[in-house]
């Protein structure tokens, strides 16, 4: 699960400056596509079930390549360092359209040698072909949403599909593609720390390397939300961590993000830019975009429902809102972004992401480091383990007042 980080909410009244960047960060491009066969009861993203009518393909890849053509103005002369194709259900388009939209997008915007491209796949819409044909049409990454490999468990999440399509989706994604990642969910409903082992130990039969290890959460106006479902106690939910992350450690992957586990070489380069406070534009339903130039930091949003955003396409009319994140709000708006990294990040880079002058923080950094929740030294920034345990406690802290 990765895409584009939601506006944020004013935060504070902190005195800075206006932000002052000597140069604009990276910049990574998010495609969303919005339809899925069936919502689940979890999902709180942007998606839509597909209709009697079905997707307008051709359509929205025609709307998707002009969003991008009217938002070059804004990231002219950057280049892109990733592409991240999420949902939804992007593994429901089709080959052809694929490549057509990443040879608009090649034909629009300058990418890097080796740009990292990824495209969301749900294993009961892809099977062998379907992956080969998508590393064929460019992308060079696959996440494959497998959330579970227990029957029982996957209907009470709404997948639509099941054991033996994603152990099929796994060994594909591992023929074609040389990094790919695996969505595995945990603290299910009715789940025992068993139940957890096997999942992980059934992933791991076929080494993806990079996993992403999600704690279920029941999120507003999902179904779940409404309906909550018997969930693991605290405790159990935490022996479930520890248990992931003892097991991942000895497999030799990496923890480097809160939910993100990969072998050497192969973290996601798009969600690093996001947890980095780099640049993405947006582009699609509801996708949201961070910009920054020499007036300082902007976030927009297109238009959400797929009906609404391809009305624009007729009037060049995609962003529904945009605003310049105030100055005050940038340092929590980084380090809520930062922490996640468990190697935290180099101390330069908040001035160099946010234009502002590291000491804008300094009282929020000693208080956090007089709390046990956060280490400075070797020119770094990064949470202690009781700051990654108790992250909400920490981000606290530079709420500023």
């Amino acid at each position: 699960m990765a895409r584009s980080i939601p506006i944020l909410p004013a935060a504070s009244a902190r005195t800075t400056h206006a932000p002052r960047l000597a140069a604009p960060p990276p910049l990574a491009l998010y495609i969303h596509f919005p339809w899925c066969v069936r919502k689940c009861p979890y999902c709180d993203f942007n998606s839509h079930a597909v209709k009697d009518e079905g997707i307008p393909e051709t359509a929205y890849v025609d709307a998707l390549l002009r969003d991008l053509e009217l938002a070059l103005p804004g990231v002219w002369g950057r280049r892109v360092h990733t592409v991240f194709i999420g949902g939804g259900t992007p593994s429901l388009i089709s080959p052809q359209s694929l490549e057509r939209l990443l040879a608009g997008v090649r034909n629009l915007v300058p990418l890097t040698p080796g740009a990292e491209i990824t495209l969301e796949a749900n294993p009961g819409t892809v099977e062998t072909g379907h992956l080969r044909d998508f590393h064929a049409a460019g992308v060079t990454r696959v996440s494959l949403g497998i959330q579970s490999l227990n029957p029982r468990h996957l209907q009470a999440l709404g997948r639509i599909h099941d054991r033996d399509e994603a152990l099929r989706a796994m060994e594909a994604a591992a023929r074609w593609f040389v990094t790919w990642n695996v969505d595995l969910m945990y603290a299910l409903p009715g789940q025992s720390l068993a139940e957890a082992r096997e999942d992980l130990e059934g992933v791991l039969t076929f080494a993806p390397p990079h996993l992403s290890c999600y704690h279920l959460t029941l999120e507003p106006n999902t179904l779940f939300h409404r309906n909550p479902p018997a969930l693991p106690d605290d405790d159990l939910s935490a022996d479930m961590q520890e248990m992931l992350e003892a097991r991942l450690a000895e497999a030799g992957y990496a923890h480097y993000e809160t939910s993100a586990f990969a072998r050497q070489g192969h973290r996601c380069r798009h969600n690093l830019n996001y947890w980095q406070f780099g640049d993405y534009l947006g582009i699609g339903a509801g996708a949201h975009a961070k910009l920054s130039d020499h007036l300082g930091i902007h976030r927009e949003v297109r238009h959400k429902h797929p009906a609404t955003y391809l009305e624009g396409a007729s009037r060049d009319d995609f962003i529904q809102a945009r605003h310049t994140v105030d100055a005050h709000d940038l340092p929590f708006e980084f380090m809520m972004n930062a922490f996640r990294l468990t190697e935290g990040v180099p101390r330069h880079l908040f001035e160099a992401h946010t234009g502002l002058a590291l000491d804008v923080v300094a009282e929020e950094l000693i208080a956090a480091r007089q709390r046990g929740l956060l280490e400075i030294g070797d020119g770094l920034i990064r949470p202690t383990e009781r700051g990654r345990r108790f992250l909400n406690d920490l981000l606290e802290v530079f709420l500023a007042h």
